[in-house]
């Protein structure tokens, strides 16, 4: 759902957004719920939110009048703009401000993220003018504007996801439901960079960049590249033999659980959870063990029918 910690990387940069059901991933709008009108309270968790995300139980009362971000020149975090895959797709983020303009889909994610870490390093708050984007530079600013109703927001963008169903961007609830998609969940908006009037950016780094992490491929699947970050050190379980279904490789252990946060739910129907191993210095995202290949295969093949998502099968 990357760098020091990708969506949220927090257990989110990878990681944030990646669930079909999950509002925070941009769970389709369903048919027959209502629109808000203009005099509706903020809403509540309901049925339309995922049972552990959804806008949270103490939604502040000046929710309309939080302020939009106010862009500024900022430096561009050293590790959060490297090179990354996630299931399968790689992503390329910019390194320098410049124009950029997309037309798409934007989810938004809630109490389920809110605390944890972004791609920055930084704490995630649903209620500010924050978002997610798979390529923009971390942090950047854009303007997002409803294609409906011609409403609009500023946001600050210090995340990476959203990863499923070619959403465009996450917004934080804030942003959501300053133009209106808060209640549907999703909806089609317009994303436009905003560069500050001074001098952009440049990364900073006070040694020369490094190359991103390359993973060997198991079994002949794809390589795995993961952003670099800096060292961690967690306590990671351990469990020796049989064979796995794994999803991604990452440097950072943040980034990592941000990614499992983002999949949990998506993979609850199906009866599998997702699990974290270091090995070699990088932290695995995988299911299982199984006791034989055949075993793992026929999850990997549930989850590419059910979810369209790529994986490989390797030794434990």
């Amino acid at each position: 759902m990357g760098p020091t910690t990708i969506l949220l990387s927090a257990r989110r940069a990878i990681v944030s957004a990646l669930l079909a059901t999950l509002v925070a991933c941009g769970a389709a709008p369903k048919k027959d719920v209502a629109p808000a009108t203009p005099a509706a309270p903020a809403p509540t968790p309901s049925s339309r939110y995922y049972k552990d995300d959804g806008p949270g139980d103490n939604v502040p009362a000046d929710l309309a009048s939080i302020p939009d971000a106010v862009p500024r020149p900022e430096s561009l975090h050293r590790f959060a703009n490297r090179p990354y895959t996630v299931l399968g797709r790689d992503y390329v983020p910019a390194t320098a401000l410049r124009p950029y303009r997309e037309r798409g889909i934007a989810s938004w994610y809630g109490r389920k993220f809110h605390g944890e870490k972004t791609s920055t390093g930084e704490t995630y708050d649903m209620y500010a003018m924050t978002a997610a984007h798979p390529t923009l530079p971390l942090p950047s600013y854009a303007r997002v504007t409803n294609v409906a109703t011609g409403k609009s927001v500023v946001v600050r963008v210090n995340d990476r996801g959203p990863f499923l169903h070619n959403r465009v961007i996450d917004l934080s609830y804030a942003a959501a439901d300053r133009i209106g998609i808060a209640q549907k969940g999703s909806g089609e908006v317009e994303v436009e960079a905003i560069i500050p009037s001074a001098t952009p950016p440049t990364i900073v780094a006070s040694a020369p960049p490094l190359p991103p992490v390359t993973v060997a491929a198991d079994v002949g699947a794809p390589s795995v590249t993961a952003p670099i970050s800096e060292p961690v050190n967690v306590p990671v379980a351990r469990q020796d033999g049989g064979f796995v279904v794994q999803l991604g490789a990452f440097a950072s252990y943040a980034n990592a659980q941000n990614f499992v946060a983002h999949l949990a739910n998506q993979f609850a129907p199906l009866g599998v959870e997702p699990t974290v191993r270091q090995v070699n210095g990088l932290f695995r995202v995988f299911i299982g063990p199984y006791p034989a290949r055949d075993d793992a295969k026929r999850t990997a093949d549930r989850l590419r029918d059910a979810l369209g998502l790529a994986s490989t099968i390797s030794v434990h």
